[in-house]
């Protein structure tokens, strides 16, 4: 099972505080740096000093480190034109020495796009759709030749398909509770399925969506990798769990319910029956991003149980 870290940079986080948490990501063993891609807060918190941009973030993370791989949970096809987001998630690969993953949605947070003057198209499904055959048929295409693409919402004409990303294959993650389309496209287009903030119940159901549509699409269902995010506030005794609980406004009950939160012991058996059901990656989402012990104690009381 492998552990990654995951942030939520639009509630309110600097470049700096970032790169102190990716740092500690490296240094405690952890697999991933991953952080989400919005430019507005969302509820109570106060956002500041302002949004950071998810591709900017690990650029400079490419450079200050070494190991761990770093990602997007998930990039918003809204934001960027596949051709131009292809180049971005390259050159970030090339200067991370082939270390990117690249998440990628339909976008879905309206208000964003109206702070910030984006479009927000009323089919973003079928944009998504056609935003993944390009940028993964860019990223495949032979040096010295051309790709060109007629869809309904984007037309490329004999691009040269360059940068290339130091990977021979970025992985690609899907992720969602979609029933039917979600699973079709990470069938044919994902390397991972995240399956983000369920029960091991609906995780176990969307998993096996996901697999019979990979084998529709000619592929096994166990070319993908599965994987969860969970919100992670873990403490030695309760007292910690309780104080981790109020610093991001959440109840600890309510957080053992929908997600790795307790004793050490208790998220390693959570952990566990998510294990149980084929998921072999969580995504620990750590919402107080000034609480560096937290990501200590879990490492060493539960990475190291796994």
């Amino acid at each position: 099972m492998d552990l990654r870290i995951f942030t939520e940079p639009q509630q309110g986080a600097t470049y700096d505080t970032l790169l102190a948490v990716a740092k500690a990501t490296e240094d405690l063993g952890f697999d991933a740096f991953f952080r989400s891609d919005h430019y507005l807060r969302m509820g109570s918190a106060d956002g500041l000093p302002g949004p950071t941009d998810a591709w900017i973030t690990l650029a400079g993370l490419a450079r200050e480190t070494k190991r761990i791989r770093l990602g997007t949970l998930m990039t918003a096809g809204t934001f960027r034109l596949p051709g131009v987001l292809a180049i971005q998630v390259a050159q970030v690969d090339q200067m991370s020495g082939g270390r990117v993953e690249l998440g990628l949605g339909a976008g879905w947070f309206e208000e964003e796009h109206k702070a910030y003057g984006i479009p927000f198209p009323k089919e973003k499904f079928a944009r998504l759709e056609e935003q993944l055959a390009i940028v993964t048929g860019l990223w495949k295409t032979e040096l010295g030749e051309t790709f060109s693409y007629d869809g309904i919402h984007y037309q490329l004409t004999d691009s040269p398909a360059l940068p290339k990303p130091a990977q021979s294959r970025v992985p690609v993650l899907i992720g969602g509770h979609g029933a039917s389309r979600t699973p079709r496209l990470a069938g044919r287009y994902a390397d991972e399925f995240n399956m983000p903030f369920a029960s091991v119940e609906d995780s176990e159901r969307q998993f096996g969506r996901v697999r019979a549509a990979a084998e529709q699409a000619g592929r096994k269902g166990s070319d993908l990798v599965y994987s969860n995010a969970l919100v992670a506030c873990v403490g030695k005794d309760d007292a910690e769990v309780a104080r981790r609980a109020a610093a991001i406004g959440r109840e600890v009950e309510e957080l053992k319910a929908n997600g790795l939160a307790g004793s050490p012991a208790e998220v390693v058996d959570r952990i566990g029956r998510f294990a149980e059901i084929g998921s072999q990656r969580i995504y620990l989402q750590i919402l107080d991003l000034d609480d560096l012990d937290h990501l200590d104690l879990i490492s060493s009381q539960v990475q190291s149980q796994l």
